[in-house]
């Protein structure tokens, strides 16, 4: 399985679920996939992204 593919599959299998990943995530995917980020960038980004709501839950 390419690259590539192992996203298209992820991101099928969030759809599945009956959720639609956020542009921004689909933006950070297609830059994964060129090579332009790598996956320790996508885990940053989505750290912060849901770090906020965390803090949120627990306050």
């Amino acid at each position: 399985m390419t690259n590539a593919q192992a996203w298209d599959y992820a991101v099928g299998m969030i759809k599945v679920d009956g959720l639609e990943p956020t542009e921004e995530f689909k933006e950070y995917v297609e830059k994964e996939k060129r090579g332009e980020v790598s996956m320790e960038d996508i885990k940053k980004y989505l750290d912060e992204k849901y770090k906020v709501k965390e803090d949120y839950a627990n306050a």
